[in-house]
């Protein structure tokens, strides 16, 4: 069952040092380096192996990555593991939102991006250039589910299909007693209370794949698109974290948030019944999971996997990419990088599963181990 986990002393230790690391790095190319030349990765090594046996080469220093707030409580969790299993090495992961990590990292601020969406065409190129000429991966790492979530007071079970969703979203649907949702709650007793939406302000991988989502689901009923959700009903907050705590204080919200930040969270009807969010349902979700891309770079067919309808699937997935170049770091860099995704591999666990995401196995994790090791 998917529940908050409460870290432990050692991560918050962890996490408080990797940040005051990060802010004494700054922003700029000198203060910073991720991935070029001039980088202040150390040069100690200590060979080792990870849970799982694979090689490490132990390099020490700080690693410096950034994107997705949606994975900041993974990427939390596996900077933990990293720093246990290579003393004196550890992340400094800054949560600023996908697009921005997308930036940085092509701008050589950071070794590797978070991202909820794959580069866009106009971003392959100048990934390729930062990356010395070579193809830059999407390894879908960080699995996790989106939930609706929703702050209503007295209504612990809520179903809701995609059409009612679209139509809050949009405006459509305004109160939460319209006999459209009471429709799709029979017995319920739902309040004569007004809806309010809240959306994500910044730019976000889970805004464009919440909307992907909207539009593959409904077939074309919702028309926005990207990583900036329209901001014509409702109100924005800031990050994962500002969504949730939006939601938490409002009486009446409704938001879309990664499923580890979330307290109620509806059920969806995608077109054979209501199915609630828990690992099983997401599961079977995944089991339909196709790639546009061959080899290492492994890019998702969402469109796909939002269009599934089957009985007790759960679709609405996130699939949280580390964007790493395939080659092009400077050694040093390059053996961090590889140490840490490696680290991050083995940490497919309970714990993990804990945070709200989905402990990637079998053929997927396979396909991952192979595109690590095969950086160079």
């Amino acid at each position: 069952m998917i529940r908050n986990f409460k870290r432990t002393a050692t991560i918050i230790g962890v996490v408080a040092a990797t940040s005051a690391s990060l802010v004494a790095c700054g922003n700029s190319a000198e203060d910073a380096p991720a991935g070029g030349k001039d980088s202040t990765a150390a040069e100690t090594k200590t060979e080792a192996k990870s849970a799982s046996g694979a090689e490490l080469t132990g390099t020490t220093g700080q690693l410096v990555a950034e994107g997705a707030t949606s994975q900041q409580n993974a990427m939390d969790y596996f900077a933990s593991r990293y720093a246990e299993e290579v003393p004196g090495a550890n992340l400094a992961y800054n949560p600023t939102g996908s697009g921005a990590g997308v930036k940085n990292f092509i701008g050589n601020q950071a070794a590797f991006a978070g991202s909820d969406s794959a580069l866009k065409d106009e971003e392959i190129q100048p990934a390729a250039d930062r990356c010395g000429g070579n193809e830059a991966w999407h390894l879908p790492m960080v699995v996790g589910p989106v939930a609706v979530a929703y702050n209503l007071d007295g209504v612990d079970k809520l179903n809701l299909t995609v059409d009612n969703i679209v139509n809050i979203f949009n405006g459509t649907i305004t109160k939460w007693n319209d006999p459209a949702i009471a429709e799709s709650n029979p017995g319920a007793t739902l309040p004569d209370e007004n809806i309010s939406v809240i959306y994500r302000s910044d730019e976000s991988g889970t805004s464009d794949n919440f909307q992907k989502f909207l539009a593959a689901a409904s077939d074309g009923k919702w028309e926005g698109s990207g990583k900036a959700f329209p901001q014509a009903v409702g109100a924005g907050a800031n990050g994962s974290t500002g969504v949730a705590e939006q939601v938490k204080s409002t009486p009446g919200a409704i938001t879309y948030v990664e499923a580890g930040f979330a307290e109620k969270k509806a059920n969806i009807d995608f077109g054979a019944g209501a199915v609630e969010l828990n690992e099983e349902t997401v599961g079977k979700a995944l089991d339909t999971m196709e790639f546009k891309t061959e080899g290492h770079n492994m890019v998702v067919d969402s469109k796909k996997l939002f269009a599934t309808k089957d009985a007790d699937a759960y679709p609405l997935i996130l699939t949280t990419y580390e964007i790493v170049c395939s080659a092009g770091y400077d050694e040093k860099t390059r053996d961090m990088v590889k140490d840490f995704l490696n680290v991050a591999l083995d940490s497919q666990d309970e714990e993990l599963s804990a945070e709200g995401f989905i402990p990637v196995s079998g053929a997927h994790a396979e396909r991952l181990r192979a595109a690590v090791n095969a950086i160079s």
